[in-house]
């Protein structure tokens, strides 16, 4: 790994968010789960959630591709399961819903812990999803139209807690933990080993402050590749 990719990593996991996500419930067309990940990485976003209505949809390739490696993505089938999790991680969990009892997204506290629901594109938040939210929020409208695209209105909605956690100094101070980030060094700075690390089974090694792989020989004799073997291939 380059003394450069290290630093660019090293930027990049000082400034997430592991309090902030967002949660798709049935979100399906790729244009919009692209975008919707984009836009996670691009605010700090470390998690995203997304419950799959078609057993047969998962998250893959496409725009969203390289935002995929520095995003964990957490699947469920059920939208009860997913806002579960997110509450017993101590998360507000917000919906995108057009209703009476519905505030103005600008008003919620983004400071907190939070997870935002972003619903299918045709019909919005599933009735569980109302019903287990702890507040609806609505976009301000001022044209003959309704609502926006999902991920355009995530990406409004994600950008103001941004701003008030900036605000806050949540972006100078680093929250990830140490585990998660040397998996990410790992994975984002050695990635065929990452990978063969994942198909043979063996433990990931830790990095080192200079992004360099600290293992045992026993280690590299298992990946079957010498230090200098390593070295070699690292520096190509």
């Amino acid at each position: 790994m380059t003394p450069d990719r290290l630093q660019r990593i090293n930027s990049m996991l000082d400034q997430r968010q592991p309090d902030l996500t967002v949660c798709m419930e049935g979100v399906h067309k790729t244009h919009n789960l692209a975008a919707v990940v984009r836009t996670a990485d691009a605010i700090g976003i470390s998690d995203v959630h997304a419950v799959w209505k078609n057993e047969t949809m998962r998250l893959s390739g496409g725009s969203a591709a390289g935002s995929q490696n520095w995003i964990d993505v957490h699947d469920y089938s059920k939208t009860e399961d997913a806002i579960n999790e997110l509450k017993k991680q101590g998360m507000q969990v917000l919906v995108t819903n057009l209703s009476d009892t519905a505030v103005d997204f600008r008003e919620i506290d983004y400071t907190k812990p939070t997870a935002i629901i972003l619903g299918q594109e045709k019909f919005g938040a599933s009735a569980k999803a109302l019903e287990m939210a702890d507040q609806d929020i609505v976009i301000p409208m001022v044209g003959m139209v309704q609502s926006l695209n999902v991920s355009v209105a995530c990406s409004v909605v994600l950008y103001e807690a941004q701003r008030q956690r900036q605000a806050a100094g949540l972006y100078q101070q680093p929250r990830i933990s140490h585990q998660r980030r040397q998996r990410i060094l790992f994975e984002g700075g050695h990635p065929i080993f990452a990978t063969a690390c994942q198909r043979k089974g063996l433990p990931y090694p830790e990095i080192d402050d200079d992004g360099q792989i600290v293992a045992s020989e026993q280690w590299w004799q298992q990946m079957q590749m010498t230090q200098d073997a390593w070295k070699k291939i690292d520096d190509e």
